[in-house]
């Protein structure tokens, strides 16, 4: 419902779509909506980064727990992209120095990197 809502109300940008619920669940819509730990976006611990920009336990109460899923369960975070040529897409498997890279840019371990990451590992 929120995303219906965002591409009538919100953003705008579809206001005239008209789409039936199967259609809608089928994705036949302008846009993409990846959410972080799924193949586009791998690493659930950016959902931090945005519960703190969106100061999402403050103002609607859902937490993260320790590997980083919502609560409540039914709880869901994803990402919209409107451009008409947005497709779906995954991370494929990266190696030790993209890893030792992304370490060094989010201020944590390589081991924790690898810990976040390990179907995309082209080692070990």
């Amino acid at each position: 419902m929120i995303h219906f809502r965002v591409r009538k109300e919100f953003w705008a940008y579809a206001p005239d779509e008209v789409f039936n619920h199967a259609d809608f669940i089928r994705e036949r819509y302008r846009g993409i909506r990846p959410a972080l730990g799924y193949p586009a976006c791998p690493d659930h611990s950016e959902k931090r980064t945005l519960f703190n920009l969106l100061k999402a336990e403050e103002q609607v109460g859902i937490t993260l727990t320790e590997h980083f899923s919502m609560f409540p369960n039914a709880s869901v975070s994803g990402i919209y992209l409107a451009h008409p040529e947005a497709i779906y897409f995954g991370v494929g498997n990266i190696q030790k120095d993209q890893v030792e890279d992304l370490a060094r840019r989010k201020g944590v371990s390589v081991e924790e990197v690898e810990k976040w990451l390990p179907t995309n590992l082209a080692y070990l």
